[in-house]
This record gives C-alpha cells, structure tokens and sequence, in this order.
C-alpha cells in the first residue's frame, strides 16, 4: 500500500475559497481504480494547514491518478491557495492487526 500525506499552509480563507474544488478531488478520486482512501481536513488548531490523507493499492494506482482530469482541474484550483508552504510525502506501507 502507498500512504500519502500532504500539508499545505495557507490561510484560513483561502482554504475556504476551494472547498467545492477539494469536495469534487475527494469524490472523482475515490472512485477511482486502486483508491483505498482520499481525504482532506483541516487541522483543528490551525486552520491555515490543510491535509491530504491518501492511500493506495499500488505504485502505478498513484501514478495513474496523477494522469487523470480531475487531478489537473484540482491543480489549477491548489494555485489559488497562494501556499506558504507544501511539504508532500509517499510511504510505503503494510497494515498490521493490533491487539485490542
């Protein structure tokens, strides 16, 4: 599995100003072959970071993701964040069974 987390640093409003944008990545890439999980928040104590959560079957799931419409649409619209900052991680990951 390929875990990926982003942050992006903004501000508050202009978060707000793509949320239909963030609403639509969210539901298009889902939907789409290999997606396990997609989700973006806002951290609590900050609200000038935004999160991206995803994961991924596999290497090429990601990579076919990053050719789709929707993903050039949902950059066009991360360009009006006026981001501070984007620190942007991919990890590999195998899922474990925890004790309760």
């Amino acid at each position: 599995m390929i875990v990926v987390n982003v942050v992006i640093e903004s501000s508050a409003a202009n978060i707000a100003s793509v949320k239909d944008a963030i609403a639509e990545m969210e539901v298009a890439s889902r939907a789409e072959e290999g997606c396990e999980d997609y989700t973006f928040s806002v951290e609590l104590n900050d609200p000038n970071k935004l999160r991206v959560t995803e994961k991924w079957r596999t290497a090429e799931a990601l990579v076919a993701h990053f050719k789709t419409p929707h993903m050039a649409t949902f950059q066009a619209a991360l360009g009006r964040l006026d981001a501070t900052n984007r620190e942007l991680n991919f990890y590999e990951a195998t899922p474990i069974d925890m004790p309760t």
